[in-house]
């Protein structure tokens, strides 16, 4: 059985295991603003979304990343929706994400109802896509 929540430090190694882009401090700060949910199974820490505010009001999903052995069963999925429907509740009615083109995970947003909007390049990066899903 899947379980999602709210992470908070109790779970910071699983989370800093998986995650791969933040320090544990920065985890900490994360973790601390309410900006990180995870999928557990028994103990073990399967999946985590990372979230902050553009411009410091938009829901911006920053990093979704799912352990190997457990991608493509939903648990992507479950996150996203968890995660949209918190930021619903929040009273926000889009949220948004990014994605290089060169991704696969832009056919896994746009599966989920995300649309692209704009985006741009950093040098010697491929396009960056910005994604916009209504949540309300």
């Amino acid at each position: 059985m899947i379980h999602i929540t709210h992470s908070t430090l109790s779970h910071i190694e699983g989370l800093s295991a998986l995650d791969g882009h933040l320090d544990r401090t920065q985890m900490q700060s994360k973790i601390v603003a309410g900006e990180v949910i995870h999928a557990e199974q028994g103990n073990a820490i399967i999946g985590i979304l990372r979230y902050s505010l553009f411009w410091d009001q938009i829901p911006f999903m920053n990093l979704i990343r799912i352990s190997e052995q457990h991608q493509r069963q939903g648990v992507g999925k479950s996150l996203v929706a968890t995660w949209e429907q918190s930021m619903a509740k929040l009273g926000h009615r889009y949220v948004l994400t990014s994605t290089q083109s060169d991704e696969q995970a832009q056919h896994f947003y746009r599966h989920l109802g995300y649309t692209d909007i704009g985006g741009f390049v950093i040098p010697s990066e491929p396009l960056e896509i910005i994604l916009h899903k209504a949540i309300a």
